[in-house]
């Protein structure tokens, strides 16, 4: 298994084999991130093989975790959404697995990740309005015991995924 095969999980000597990935399997993977609803025969036609080809590198990229899953983006004012922020979080040190369960099950976080540097965590929420906000950051993220510090940025304008 070469450097190439492997990639690091997040945790300290947690590598896991990524799946060996040629230029069809990625261009398979770009047309489905641009538009998930393609069907085997669409999908097929753009990247120039036969459906059954298509079909079995879908399913072979579903079944290796390279594709996790489809999904529907939505405009989250139209939803009623006026308010995102991304908002910081420090925490105690050992307390992510615990912590991630109740993060979960605050429905306007979008979005969480593990990070790096001045902080410990970042969480994309979207609420209704600043009421909504600041009963996310305020009551539920610093009613938290793990939780030590939050930080707030408001997005003015959401440009999407570029």
């Amino acid at each position: 298994m070469s450097e190439r095969d492997m990639v690091d999980a997040g945790g300290p000597g947690q590598m896991v084999v990524a799946p060996a990935l040629d230029e069809l399997d990625r261009q398979i993977v770009e047309a489905l991130t641009r538009d998930g609803r393609l069907s085997i025969r669409a999908l097929a036609d753009q990247v120039h093989i036969s459906r059954a080809n298509a079909y079995a590198r879908v399913e072979r990229l579903t079944s290796t975790g390279v594709i996790t899953g489809f999904t529907t983006t939505v405009d989250p004012l139209k939803l009623g959404l006026a308010t995102s922020a991304y908002v910081t979080l420090s925490l105690r040190q050992s307390s992510w697995r615990a912590l991630r369960e109740q993060l979960q099950a605050i429905p306007e976080i979008k979005h969480m990740a593990l990070v790096g540097g001045d902080f410990d965590a970042i969480l994309l929420v979207r609420a209704a309005d600043n009421e909504g906000l600041r009963r996310v950051v305020l009551e539920k993220l610093q009613a938290i015991p793990e939780v030590l510090a939050t930080r707030t940025a408001l997005i003015f304008e959401d440009l999407g995924t570029l």
